[in-house]
């Protein structure tokens, strides 16, 4: 199975990624890391931070002459805004951040360590170990993107886009939304809530296309993929909530009207679904149609308009402690949750297809496919 880990400060010296279980014979392109980084980065509302980091990965272990050799890979993007020793002690802990939690945990005295290690500049690394991923997704035939489709509370009409039109019009977009209409209300909620010192958050959408059937299983709680989609979704700070399908607004319906019907085509050999409420997943399995998953962000904890909170020393009322942020981040989030969604489909399929080699895992899914056209 394909797992990571990351490490590194807000401010300090870098930020590091290690990913086992990258099959051998993949070839790894620095160059599309770089891309996923620089997507990670750009969007209306976006803060100061931006200006100043230009996040370039150096891998450092797991390959040779550019093509990884089974071992982990090991990254490291380094920090421009290198500064974690000469920053001041926070004594006001913010609300809707890590901060208080966190220094009740770790018995610190203030918060600065809490919100270097907690600051969603820590998904820098997550997004390039979720570029490994795509790679591995890549060779066998599968996509992951994202797209905005609520900011502020406008929201976005998709209806009747086709996946590439969606595709094309959020890459194009600088909030990563596939409605140009909705795009523009969107900048003008976003410019008045910067004037009001405010945050806004939102809703993404992330969608991977020709993942095979039967990834995961209904077998224990911890082997269904649309928990551990779930849980990978809800790792990215400020989310708040996931919704597979339809899920959330499928609470409210009859069944009748929230169910998938099964058809059969006899050209294909499979079997087919006539919609996808169910967001490509049914009792903790992939069943062929196109993952959907949605991601609720909050609006961003740092308000340059802080709110009320308590002096850690004094213990009186206070305001907020105050750090460099986004007004809104959701396009960010959304390019952030593609890499936390494709690591974990990357991770099943090494586990059914085996992870030793590329070559073994084409052959492995190339049989598999042939098999269940014989259902």
């Amino acid at each position: 199975m394909l797992r990571y880990l990351t490490s590194g400060e807000s401010h300090g010296i870098g930020l590091m990624a290690i990913i086992d279980g990258v099959p051998a014979g993949l070839k790894l392109k620095e160059e599309f890391i770089n891309k996923e980084l620089a997507r990670r980065m750009v969007g209306y509302g976006r803060g100061g931070r931006m200006k100043i980091e230009k996040d370039k990965v150096n891998i450092i272990s797991g390959i040779k002459k550019g093509v990884t050799i089974g071992s982990p890979v090991g990254m490291i993007i380094y920090n421009r805004d290198f500064k974690i020793d000469k920053l001041p002690d926070v004594f006001c802990p913010r609300p809707g951040h890590a901060d208080l939690a966190g220094l009740i945990k770790y018995n610190f005295c203030e918060a600065r360590s809490v919100l270097e290690r907690a600051s969603a500049r820590e998904t820098a690394a997550k997004v390039a170990a979720g570029a490994v991923a795509k790679m591995i997704l890549s060779e066998l035939n599968i996509d992951v993107f994202s797209h905005v489709i609520m900011l502020g509370g406008i929201k976005a009409d998709v209806s009747g886009l086709s996946y590439e039109k969606i595709i094309k019009q959020a890459e194009q977009s600088d909030l990563r939304t596939a409605d140009k209409e909705a795009a523009k209300i969107m900048r003008a909620k976003i410019d008045e809530a910067s004037k009001k010192g405010d945050t806004l958050g939102g809703v993404f959408e992330v969608i991977s296309r020709r993942v095979p059937p039967g990834l995961g299983s209904y077998t224990q709680w911890d082997k269904r993929i649309d928990g551990a989609i779930a849980r990978a979704i809800m790792s990215i700070p400020a989310v708040k909530a996931v919704s597979l399908g339809d899920g959330i607004e499928a609470a409210g319906k009859y069944g009748s009207a929230v169910h998938d019907e099964i058809f059969y085509d006899k050209k294909s050999r499979s079997f087919l679904r006539g919609s996808n409420k169910a967001g490509g997943i049914e009792g903790g399995m992939t069943n062929g149609s196109p993952i959907v998953v949605k991601g609720y962000m909050k609006p961003i904890a740092t308000l340059s308009k802080p709110l009320r909170t308590v002096n850690i020393n004094s213990k009186k009322e206070a305001k907020a402690s105050t750090e460099r942020a986004d007004v809104t981040a959701v396009a960010a989030c959304g390019v952030i949750a593609e890499a936390a969604v494709a690591i974990e489909i990357a991770s099943k399929l090494t586990e059914k297809f085996g992870g030793d080699s590329i070559l073994e895992m084409k052959r492995n899914l190339k049989g598999y496919l042939a098999a269940i056209r014989k259902i």
